[in-house]
């Protein structure tokens, strides 16, 4: 989105407020990972959506991942992977570090509940669901927007986990990883496409670069239901699994999101 006024961007209003204060009980805790240089508020819509209904929402900045990181002391780090290739692997692992860091951090405030804990995370956020989920055991589900498995899951991973992303399945191009890693996801499981979306379709970008007129992959579905689509089957996931609640959305396919196809059932 270069080229686009500051004052475009930085007014662009949100349904949450700062420094409100914390419910009097513990909450089941979502921890959200961005895409490769996107920062955290490129979730935001997910984040409120889910703490409408109830949950303790962690969006993470990882350190020298995104372009301007803002600490509480005033510090500010730039990113200093985005103009070089980035070593997936690595930063995978590397960003299942830092969410584990910020489960200490937050389960150590008394507001979380620490037997409920899940994790979301877009492209390479989504590579990292899979290495938290795997190396933690207090994080009892993943899910993984449209992101390449960095490296592809070669050992079994036995918790839940949901891909949800844009169609890949047999496509040129397709992402291999998601194919080959699929088998080694041997407990609860479901893979998700949506027709018509592109790679950041499951971010605010869709929504902000529609309104600005900026081409983010030319899929004729627009960002306000490609959002709508995100958030209801990201919820009925992690309701599914912290909440003990039943899901039928997650069982078959639905009228209301004609959309969204069941692979590899």
């Amino acid at each position: 989105m270069t080229g686009v006024p500051e004052e475009i961007l930085s007014t662009t209003r949100t349904h949450a407020v700062a420094d409100a204060e914390p419910l009097d009980r513990k909450l089941p805790l979502v921890v959200l990972s961005p895409g490769h240089s996107f920062s955290r508020s490129s979730l935001t819509g997910l984040a409120e959506d889910l703490a409408s209904r109830g949950y303790a929402v962690a969006a993470v900045d990882h350190t020298y991942e995104a372009s301007a990181i803002t600490f509480p002391d005033g510090r500010i780090t730039e990113c200093l992977i985005c103009e070089t290739k980035p070593d997936g692997p690595t930063i995978a692992r590397s960003r299942a570090i830092d969410v584990s860091f910020v489960i200490d951090e937050l389960t150590g405030s008394g507001l979380i509940d620490a037997d409920r804990i899940a994790m979301a995370g877009h492209s390479l956020g989504g590579a990292a669901a899979a290495h938290a989920v795997r190396e933690d055991p207090r994080i009892r589900a993943g899910v993984n927007m449209d992101g390449t498995f960095q490296p592809e899951l070669t050992e079994d991973l036995d918790r839940p986990f949901l891909m949800l992303g844009a169609d890949k399945h047999g496509r040129p191009g397709a992402d291999e990883t998601w194919d080959a890693s699929w088998p080694h996801l041997t407990g609860w499981k479901r893979w998700l496409s949506v027709a018509g979306t592109a790679h950041s379709s499951f971010t605010d970008y869709s929504i902000l670069a529609e309104q600005l007129g900026i081409d983010v992959g030319g899929e004729p579905m627009t960002g306000d239901r490609t959002a709508q689509i995100t958030r209801a089957y990201v919820a009925a996931f992690v309701d599914l699994h912290l909440r003990d609640r039943p899901q039928h959305l997650l069982d078959r396919p639905s009228p209301r999101y004609p959309e969204v196809r069941f692979e590899n059932p």
